[in-house]
């Protein structure tokens, strides 16, 4: 595409927003993009593609620029050295001082580089990460995380089947194929914009990453019984534990935030699902939750972490956690997990899940609560998931990663209430 001297000035005001740190990124480019309304579609992907990459490859590039790196020097080195970009692709947009540096800067070699500047990873973090994984394998999964992530639908069986989907994605010129782990997931080769798609409006597919996919089916919803989805969120899971309940039973979206299940409302009407009975919570500990104290069959805990799984999607988590912040969220994560566990009925399954790459996050917390739950055990997700067809090697715990499944980081746990006279 042309290149222009207000496409980099652009680029270089929405990064320097970016840079602040303030808010999601994706919430600061949306409301950037709202702003400059002159900018066309092909403008603004670009300016986030270029955004992005530096998001993604910041050390590498700060380490590169040193005292240079300003958000244009860092927007220039983005285009120059991670995305292709020629010096003859830059002429109209830079002047002849600029277009030196850019020619200074493609030979200018990385030199020596520490494992965190390696990975893009910041210090705390690579830290965090070399405590248990080996230096090859914590460059694998970084190469994993830095790049971009596709995009993934889910067909929702109660209204098409995935071949039919795939057969007319493809009639259209949408290359499609279908995904390697989840029954209902389909990968798209490009990021079309599906809103207006006539199977997005009439609810036969939706957007979900493959990995959050596979949640539902660890939890396994079965048609009449009680479920409860507790950190819901947005529904994505939601929607499909309905649809695996084939829209029977009672499925409760449990979630503090009035906001967020406003929004499923809709999409549980888009979907056709009659079951799902939304509940704004105060907190894990709240009076509905104890009047409904051992009544369900299934719980899933999708709970509040770091995001550090998906940043593929939001690369400026990481620079936007800290290690208090992941203290703070273990905490929360300890908490939750208790209060769901009250809603299980003997017998009954509870499977708890982040999207984080941390121990502390993810094996610690069920660890501890396990410690002090007697009358839980875990219980094998690769058996589970066999059962339903679906062939991985994970043993007892689910542990996704880009390098390694092509999803979203993920970690899920399976444990089940011992049966009445059952002793741990």
């Amino acid at each position: 595409m042309r290149i222009t001297a207000k496409l980099i000035d652009a680029a270089t005001t929405a990064l320097n927003l970016l840079l602040k740190f303030e808010q999601p990124a994706d919430a600061v480019l949306s409301k950037f993009f709202r702003e400059q309304r002159a900018l066309g579609q092909r403008d603004r992907g670009f300016i986030a593609e270029t955004a992005y990459a530096v998001l993604r490859r910041r050390r590498l590039l700060a380490h590169l620029l040193g005292a240079e790196a300003s958000p244009r020097r860092l927007v220039l080195a983005a285009l120059v050295k991670l995305q292709g970009v020629s010096q003859r692709q830059l002429e109209e947009a830079l002047k002849e001082k600029e277009l030196k540096w850019v020619a200074e800067l493609k030979g200018r070699s990385a030199g020596e580089l520490s494992l965190a500047e390696q990975t893009d990873f910041p210090d705390w973090l690579a830290e965090r990460l070399q405590a248990h994984l080996a230096e090859e394998e914590m460059r694998r999964l970084a190469q994993g995380l830095n790049q971009a992530a596709p995009l993934d639908l889910r067909v929702n069986p109660l209204k098409a089947e995935r071949g039919a989907v795939l057969a007319r994605l493809n009639e259209e010129g949408i290359a499609a194929e279908a995904g390697a782990l989840s029954p209902l997931a389909i990968r798209l080769k490009s990021k079309p914009a599906l809103q207006q798609h006539p199977l997005y409006l009439d609810g036969s597919i939706e957007v979900q990453d493959e990995g959050s996919q596979l949640l539902g089916y660890l939890l396994a919803p079965k048609r009449g019984e009680m479920v409860a989805d507790f950190c819901a969120g947005a529904g994505g899971k939601t929607l499909l534990m309905g649809a695996l309940m084939r829209s029977t039973g009672r499925l409760y979206a449990f979630d503090v935030s009035d906001k967020r299940l406003a929004r499923l409302r809709d999409r549980v009407a888009r979907a056709g699902l009659s079951n799902v009975h939304p509940m704004t919570l105060a907190n894990e500990n709240d009076l509905r939750v104890k009047r409904l104290a051992g009544k369900f069959d299934r719980v899933l805990v999708d709970a509040p972490c770091s995001g550090l799984g998906t940043l593929r999607r939001n690369p400026d988590l990481k620079w936007r956690q800290t290690p208090e912040g992941v203290a703070e969220l273990a905490r929360k994560q300890h908490d939750i997990l208790k209060g769901a566990s009250r809603l299980v009925k003997k017998g009954g399954r509870l499977v708890y899940a982040t999207c984080s790459i941390l121990p502390e996050e993810n094996e610690a917390i069920v660890a501890a609560f396990l410690a002090a739950h007697e009358d839980f055990r875990q219980v094998s997700a690769q058996e589970i998931l066999a059962k339903q067809g679906i062939a991985l090697d994970c043993g007892e715990t689910l542990r996704l990663a880009p390098h390694t499944h092509g999803t979203d980081g993920f970690f899920a746990a399976v444990l089940e209430r011992l049966p009445t006279g059952t002793k741990p």
